[in-house]
Formats: structure tokens, sequence, C-alpha cells
């Protein structure tokens, strides 16, 4: 854990992606983080993709050689947004001393979650399909990409369905220890960039009330109603139950369903009640 908190980003770095016939530069940024957009010529098919991604030197050499992996959504009916911590995965992030006692005492076979959250979201995932493709999953987290290995592994080990890691910068153990609160704007940005790359899906936003999730799924849905067809928060928080509860009836101003729940075996039966698990 001390090791992945002690990642120091690297700027201006030159690095390439090879991808079928594409060969793709690009230069990271302050952040250490490099992008790569680009529209293929020819139809990709839905699922993943291995990609190549190599760090170069001032002579185009390859410093380092590295492997990616791009997803193509199936072109299903419904697709799932997802908050990771106190939502899935037992975090307490709401509370610095218990997230960063977690954080130090557990790993990814030892960390919580969250009873019937597992087949809850494998329900989601073959809802209204052949069961051989699968509904696409966003994670989005306001926890930085140094823990992206721990909640992969995590993810893994609990057979929860595959989808795309969307986090917060890297940080360092210093930021972390002093940060008085998480950022949650990148949280809103990501969820925006997704609703309009997958224009022809419905969306089921998923999170609690430990931190902001109800308030930015409300923005969400008050700027794209007709992209959200349901809402599910867990009732960490007792503080913010009747703030919660305020923010799910404006959503539900808007013709969305909404499911308040402590438990995911309630969420699972509103599921099916308002026809998202059909099987």
């Amino acid at each position: 854990m001390l090791r992945m908190f002690s990642v120091k980003p690297v700027a201006n770095v030159r690095v390439q992606l090879i991808w079928k016939n594409y060969n793709l530069y690009a230069k990271t940024g302050n952040d250490g983080f490099f992008l790569f957009e680009w529209q293929s010529i020819a139809k990709v098919a839905s699922g993943w993709h291995d990609v190549k991604v190599n760090v170069l030197d001032e002579k185009e050499s390859i410093q380092i050689r590295g492997e990616g992996r791009i997803y193509v959504p199936h072109s299903t009916q419904y697709a799932f947004i997802s908050d990771i911590d106190d939502t899935v995965l037992v975090s307490h992030s709401a509370y610095l001393l218990k997230k960063l006692k977690t954080l130090l005492t557990k790993n990814p076979y030892s960390r919580k979650v969250f009873d019937d959250a597992v087949e809850h979201y494998r329900l989601l995932s073959l809802s209204h399909t052949d069961g051989y493709i699968t509904n696409p999953f966003f994670y989005i987290s306001s926890s930085e990409w140094n823990l992206y290995d721990d909640l992969k592994h995590f993810f893994a080990i609990n057979k929860l369905p595959k989808g795309i890691f969307l986090l917060n910068n890297l940080t360092s153990w210093h930021r972390l220890l002093n940060k008085r609160k998480a950022k949650h704007d990148a949280k809103m940005i990501w969820i925006l960039r997704i609703l309009n790359d997958f224009a022809n899906q419905k969306f089921v936003l998923l999170g609690d009330n430990s931190q902001k999730d109800p308030m930015i799924y409300a923005a969400i849905v008050k700027k794209h109603p007709k992209r959200i067809i349901a809402v599910y928060i867990r009732n960490i928080n007792p503080v913010k139950e009747l703030l919660t509860m305020d923010l799910l009836s404006e959503i539900e101003n808007h013709g969305i369903d909404t499911c308040f729940f402590k438990e995911n075996s309630e969420a699972i039966l509103h599921s099916k009640k308002i026809g998202l698990i059909n099987i």
C-alpha cells in the first residue's frame, strides 16, 4: 500500500499505442496520464480488445513495453454506472480514520463486499440479454488511481461484472492524509462523458449516501432525464437520510424509479418489480 501511494506522475513522456493497423502517439500530461481518441474505419466487434502501449525515448526507441485493453460495449438496452466505495465495497469512505485503517489492514482478499451486491449486479448484467452478451458496467469512484490494481483484484475475486474503472487523480500519502474532502467533480464529468459517448443506451445509476452520490445523480437526471431509468442509493449515513429522500423525490418527479435501500435484497426485489431484472 505504501508503494502504491509513492507513485510519482511523469509529464511530457511520449507514448505509442498500436492497435490493428493503427499507430498513434500522445504525450503524458502533468498528472502522468495520456489520452488516445480515434475513430475506426472498419466496424469493431463488441467486447474487449488488446492493445500495445509503449513508452518512447527522444529517438523514438521503445523504453518500456506495455499492454492495455479497450472495451466496446454490446448494443444492449441498458448500461449501468456504479459507485464503488460503500456501494459495493465496504470502505467507510466518509470517515477518514476508518478509511485509512481499512486501507492499511485489508487487502483484496480480506475486503468485504456488501451482502447480495454480487448477485444484484450479476442479475443486472444479464438483464434483457440472451445470457451470452452482458450489459456494460462503468465503475466510477472518487478513490484515486493508486488503488486500481487492488480494486481490479477485488472485483475479480468476488466475481463482480467486468467493467471500466474511472477513478480520481493519483495522489500521495501526504495529500491523502491532509485531504479534507474527496474530489467529486471528476465523477460528474465521467458520467456526462459516458452518457454522451453511448447515446443509444438507457442508464441505471447506483451509489450511496456516504458522500455526494445523491446530489450528483440528481444533477445528472436534471440534465438528462430521458437517459436515466432508475437510481439506486444505499443508506450508509443515517444523518443524511432526510436529504437523500428529498433528492430521490426530486428524481422521481422526472418519472424515474428510485430505490433507497440498506440491503441489496431490497434492491433486487425493486429491480424485479420495475422489470429491470427479467430473469
